[in-house]
């Protein structure tokens, strides 16, 4: 019906029912013309027409008077219907479409318009039930997708056209530490401080609109070098728009725990070969400490020569001791014992050996920063001896020819059941770009010929089978510092 009326309005120009309209009222405006004028006309001539019957009269004013009636009452049936209507408009644009009854019309025009008020309600029930539908199954569905978005395992950014990120998950906000209204708004490189060439990489991405997939980058996440595999997916890939979404994933600990295994592999081969060597150093060690004893016996009172033998006899005692925990590091498993080690005493012995020996030639100053009161550790101290005298060395290698050279070598406690022992100097530091490599078996930065690049890996394969850790602390801007962690005993004999 009202695409029939909007064809008929097409083609006449105007609505049918309009037209019908005015015809209706043309015709009633004629007939009460005419009465009006007979009535005029009789009045005029009743002088003259003195006989006439009194009807006559009657019958005009009659005429006028009925069409006078059925006027108003059409224009007040009219005003009752467009005022039913006019209430179902309000009630309308309250979200109550409902059809309106006001009873028995026998207008065919305001059948029509009835009819087509109705019609149209219905059909904007129906249309408004589909919206609200469609509207419950799209709030239903983006509350599924927020529920998989913060379910992600990492950290998810969506970036505008300008780059700029406009949506985020909680795990980001853990990740960057800053809320949404924080992240919300910042530009994607600003917020990446990324590497030059992790940058030029992202930037070509975007550029040519290239996927990106686990991606390995190197980000700083407050105030430390993280690993992060980063993928890139763009929401459009034919229009020209720059929408994309970014995953972060922080793959640190797995880059670590990989590089670990990585290296055992490597130090298998590295532990026949320190068996094969302890063995055959054994046999030298023990003559020198027997021939160092006879020549202590046969020096008699001579105290300066029999300090200076003494001397060569603990020394190569522990030398000894080193060897036999390089054998026992060389074995396939470690045999278990109750041996605790006072950390603070082996830093003093070590570094007054160091001091003596070396540290007064290349005019460096050790500083010790050890609390008071003892700090017990699993495991003997000959490991970690080893463990102290190597990053200690590779500290005066990098200090050699250096003005005001220091190294500072501290213990703390971690909680309550660790301890860590931090060695720093104020050198150079190790470069950003070798970092990772610097627990592989024979890599070394050194000069050829001053390193065998097998120094920091026994450290860490030694200290790992102890239950222990050693990383390089990337934070530290003032030189190189490392940080052995180590498991703590409590109320345990020293051996």
């Amino acid at each position: 019906m009202a695409i029939s009326t909007a064809v008929d309005r097409g083609r006449n120009g105007r609505d049918p029912n309009e037209s019908r309209m005015r015809v209706d009222c043309a015709l009633g405006m004629l007939i009460s013309a005419v009465g009006v004028v007979v009535a005029l006309i009789l009045v005029f001539y009743s002088h003259r027409l003195g006989d006439l019957p009194g009807f006559l009269f009657l019958l005009p004013m009659l005429l006028l008077l009925a069409v006078l009636v059925f006027f108003m009452y059409r224009m007040i049936r009219y005003r009752q219907v467009l005022g039913v209507m006019h209430s179902g408009m309000h009630d309308a644009q309250d979200g109550i479409l409902s059809p309106v009854d006001v009873g028995r019309v026998r207008d065919p025009y305001l059948k029509r318009l009835i009819s087509d008020y109705n019609s149209m309600m219905t059909s904007l029930r129906r249309v408004f039930s589909t919206v609200e539908e469609c509207q419950n199954r799209f709030l239903a569905e983006r509350n599924r997708i927020n529920a998989v978005l913060q379910s992600l395992p990492g950290a998810l950014l969506s970036v505008d056209d300008n780059l700029c990120i406009n949506a985020v998950n909680s795990q980001a906000e853990a990740m960057f530490g800053a809320s949404e209204e924080e992240l919300v708004g910042r530009s994607l490189f600003d917020l990446l401080r990324l590497s030059e060439s992790d940058r030029n990489l992202l930037r070509d991405a975007f550029l040519y609109k290239r996927h990106v997939s686990n991606q390995e980058i190197n980000i700083l996440l407050k105030g430390e070098r993280r690993y992060i595999s980063l993928n890139l997916s763009f929401i459009t890939q034919t229009d020209p728009d720059m929408g994309a979404v970014i995953t972060l994933q922080d793959i640190s600990d797995y880059k670590r725990l990989q590089e670990n295994v990585y290296n055992q592999e490597k130090l298998v081969a590295m532990g026949e070969l320190a068996a094969g060597v302890a063995h055959e150093l054994n046999t030298p060690l023990g003559s020198i400490v027997g021939y160092a004893q006879l020549l202590r016996d046969a020096m008699g009172e001579d105290r300066k020569t029999y300090e200076w033998t003494r001397i060569i006899c603990d020394e190569a005692r522990r030398c000894s001791r080193i060897i036999d925990d390089l054998l026992h590091y060389a074995r396939s498993r470690d045999e278990c014992n109750n041996d605790v080690c006072e950390i603070n005493d082996l830093v003093r012995v070590v570094s007054e050996t160091f001091v003596s020996c070396r540290m007064k030639r290349y005019n460096i100053d050790v500083r010790l920063n050890l609390p008071e009161g003892e700090i017990k550790v699993e495991g003997g101290c000959g490991q970690l001896e080893i463990v102290l005298v190597n990053l200690m060395s590779n500290s005066i290698q990098a200090l050699a020819g250096q003005d005001d050279a220091v190294i500072n070598i501290k213990t703390e406690l971690s909680g309550d059941n660790r301890v860590r022992l931090l060695v720093e100097d104020n050198g150079p530091g190790i470069p950003e770009e070798v970092r990772n490599r610097i627990f592989d078996p024979f890599f070394t930065t050194k000069d050829v010929g001053s390193g065998s690049g097998l120094g920091l890996a026994i450290c860490q394969a030694m200290l790992n089978r102890r239950g222990a850790s050693i990383w390089y602390d990337a934070s530290y801007k003032d030189g190189a510092r490392f940080i052995v962690e180590l498991p703590r005993v409590l109320n345990e004999a020293v051996t």
